[in-house]
């Protein structure tokens, strides 16, 4: 495999958002972030994909394109051809509903092996064409061209939780967990530290390759403590960005200096979404969708469909797919018992190829489809048909210009045509959070999943790149890297 001299390193810290690190800049403890942003480049709104949850994200900034062409849908969907929920880990109370062994399958080896489309690369496998490596280290989506092994603990076998032998197809250098790592160390203290899937464990990771000088052109790594404190303590916590930036500098100070490092390689770091609010009141803040729609008979968690199920409800935490498995009832009879409810944001489902939206507590009606007379700033066209308003859009003659929903039409659509069956998208207004049989909530904290600006909009550092992604988008970052790597080798 062909060596570069400068390598791509990609951070992610999940839930990193401008105003709290900013906060934690301006409190004075986190040298590390504020190094890199005092000898980069600072992009302050990123746009994620939508839903904004991390499966979705992950495989946007991959492969370089919305849902509706890498195929997965979000943390929790309906697999229709399988007539079964899919969970890749949405909260303790589903998990077990659903089944660990078919929610483990499902995030361990289905996601990245069945689920991702095998009609788009990530990068990894366009780097693997060229005959060049890449790494991935606590990615839940990780698809690449090389067979990895999974190392199963004998407890998850023998509980019948997962085979003995499980391989995977992952870049040329693949961590994932406890369960496949590249530091030679006792495998069993990350057991009981979430599995590896830490901040600690990414960084060990990242470090070990730099001092060992096995670092390939491009590599990704995962740091998920971030989310969880913002989740548990709003979106002003800078706590999780502070233990972050200590793993920073340990990395950091695996070179002889830190000026030093960003010579050697260019570093890229970024959240994957943002949080919005949720507010304390359990009435208020919390959207309860099985008893607003409990006129229907709706198909309960880790239960077969019967024929007289008429719903499925999969709630992303402030975003929610809902399912028609009785095709005699019209869609537009179930948004019309969602709209009575003004803390429901946006009510959306596909008819044809023209998207519907409507919105909670309002009559109005918008139509769009990609293709048309209007233009976006990303020099998308579509065709708009009635009240742009819905989606804070303003238009004049020929140009659009999104508001509180960032690249909106384009976001709204690909998670409309992720995957098949007939179902609404819907949305929550911020402050609010979707409540389903047995999701987890984040009363008094935040959470994310919805088109929201404050769910979608993430900021992004570069060190040692003269140019930046064609637009500040998620879906462009794959783009930027691949000419980055041919601006190299020619």
């Amino acid at each position: 495999m062909k060596q570069h001299q400068q390598p791509v390193i990609l951070l992610i810290i999940d839930s990193l958002m401008h105003k709290p690190l900013e906060e934690a800049l301006r409190q004075g403890h986190i040298p590390a972030l504020r190094f890199f942003m005092e000898h980069g480049r600072y992009i302050q709104e990123v746009v994620s994909s939508f839903p904004t949850m991390s499966v979705t994200i992950d495989s946007t900034l991959l492969t370089g394109t919305y849902p509706d062409r890498h195929r997965v849908p979000g943390l929790l969907w309906y697999h229709e051809a399988e007539g079964r929920i899919v969970n890749y880990g949405n909260g303790k109370r589903e998990l077990l509903k659903v089944g660990i062994k078919q929610t483990l399958m499902d995030s361990l080896y289905r996601l990245n092996n069945e689920h991702l489309s095998q009609e788009v690369k990530t990068i990894h496998e366009e780097l693997a064409l060229h005959e060049t490596p890449s790494a991935s280290v606590n990615g839940l989506v990780y698809r690449g061209s090389f067979l990895q092994q999974f190392s199963i603990p004998k407890l998850a076998v023998w509980f019948k939780l997962l085979p003995q032998e499980l391989r995977t197809h992952g870049p040329f250098l693949f961590s994932f967990g406890s369960l496949a790592r590249m530091y030679a160390g006792n495998r069993y203290r990350y057991l009981w530290q979430k599995g590896g899937f830490n901040d600690r464990f990414s960084a060990r990771e990242l470090k070990y390759l730099i001092q060992k000088q096995k670092l390939p052109f491009f590599t990704i790594a995962y740091f998920p403590e971030n989310d969880h404190s913002v989740h548990r303590n709003g979106p002003m916590e800078v706590s999780g960005i502070e233990k972050a930036d200590r793993q920073l500098r340990e990395i950091l100070d695996a070179y002889p200096s830190w000026e030093e490092a960003i010579r050697r390689a260019i570093w890229v770091v970024m959240g994957d979404s943002g949080q919005t609010f949720v507010g304390a009141s359990r009435s208020l803040a919390l959207i309860h969708l099985l008893p607003m729609l409990s006129r229907y008979r709706i198909a309960k968690l880790g239960q077969q469909v019967e024929k007289k199920d008429q719903l499925y409800v999969c709630v992303n935490e402030r975003m929610a797919y809902i399912y028609a498995l009785d095709e005699r009832l019209p869609l537009t009879e179930i948004a019309a018992e969602l709209q009575s409810d003004e803390r429901i944001d946006i009510i959306a489902w596909k008819d044809g190829d023209v998207v519907q939206v409507r919105g909670g507590g309002k009559e109005n009606t918008l139509l769009f489809r990609p293709q048309g007379p209007y233009q976006d700033a990303y020099r998308q066209t579509w065709t708009l048909d009635g009240d742009v308003s819905l989606l804070d859009i303003q238009t004049d003659e020929e140009t659009i210009a999104y508001g509180d929903y960032p690249d909106v039409l384009a976001r709204l659509y690909g998670a409309l045509y992720s995957h098949s069956g007939r179902y609404l998208v819907i949305t929550a207004r911020p402050g609010c959070e979707f409540v389903g049989e047995s999701s987890p909530n984040h009363r008094g904290g935040a959470a994310h999943g919805s088109l929201y600006k404050d769910d979608s909009l993430v900021p992004m550092i570069i060190c040692g790149a003269a140019d930046v992604p064609r637009y500040p988008r998620m879906v462009d970052i794959k783009e930027w890297i691949l000419t980055l790597y041919k601006e190299q080798n020619t």
